[in-house]
């Protein structure tokens, strides 16, 4: 199969992509906060990831679903989609605050504070949290920490882009946030400005796939990049996430599920010799 082959079929996968995801109406795709009492991380429990979907009639997805997240992020998964492109992101400084959901700690933005475009649909940036340890895994490892940005268009569906974390230098974001982050309670605290750019997403190599919301109801139909690049975080940092949260939610990672036979694609961004 030669190189131009090799892009035509890559191309009708794509659009074939993109038609799975018009097929899921809008009203399926929230990402409101669930009650923590309702259910937990702890393998084995009564309320553990296992079990999510006895608990509540409209979370039966988390079990029966066929394209569910997270996923491990292994080699023989993954193709090259050069197609897909650098990440296009337009993000922009937008009034803030800090909240605890129990299960994970968010920031929340209340203003415009840009969007994200794929294959020409624009997904307003919303809100960002954190999982520690990653939900995602490389090759079946875990890594410390995973930042997931929420974005959502129009239509009210979803793409969430994922950061990997390891332990190092301390993270930009979680910098301005360390003081709020060993004070906050139950109650949000205003951030004031926040530049979304803080978060240096990237976007020159990545990981794109179909996937659900990691937590109940487990929605499908999401569009998921995981970056590449894995970024760094300090002790201090980490430990002050785990802390405000609600006891038992110290480790807030769902398991990682069966990919299904689902297509994974990796862009590269190579370097054109001079």
């Amino acid at each position: 199969m030669n190189l131009h082959t090799n892009l035509n079929f890559f191309s009708v996968l794509f659009f074939l992509f993109i038609l799975y995801l018009s097929t899921f109406p809008a009203s399926s795709l929230s990402h409101s906060k669930t009650e923590d009492a309702e259910f937990g991380y702890k393998e084995g429990s009564s309320n553990g990831p296992e079990k999510w979907w006895r608990l509540n009639p409209k979370w039966t997805v988390c079990g029966k679903g066929k394209r569910q997240s997270p996923i491990d992020l292994s080699d023989k998964v993954v193709n090259q989609f050069p197609e897909l492109g650098q990440l296009q992101k337009h993000y922009k400084p937008a009034p803030a605050v800090l909240k605890n959901i129990g299960h994970a700690i968010m920031v929340q933005w209340n203003g415009n504070a840009g969007k994200l475009n794929i294959s020409g649909t624009y997904y307003e940036l919303i809100q960002c949290h954190w999982h520690t340890p990653s939900e995602h895994t490389f090759n079946g490892t875990n890594f410390e920490l995973e930042l997931h940005a929420v974005h959502k268009n129009s239509k009210g569906e979803i793409a969430v882009i994922g950061i990997w974390y390891k332990i190092g230098r301390p993270d930009r974001l979680l910098s301005k946030l360390l003081k709020d982050l060993k004070s906050l309670g139950d109650k949000d605290i205003d951030l004031g400005v926040i530049n979304p750019g803080i978060m240096e997403i990237g976007g020159r190599n990545y990981y794109r796939y179909v996937g659900s919301l990691t937590t109940p109801p487990c929605t499908e139909g999401l569009v998921w990049t995981i970056v590449k690049k894995v970024r760094t975080v300090s002790r201090e940092q980490l430990r002050a996430l785990k802390e405000a949260v609600h006891h038992g939610y110290e480790k807030n990672a769902r398991p990682t599920q069966e990919p299904n036979g689902r297509q994974v694609w990796l862009y590269s961004h190579k370097r054109k010799r001079t």
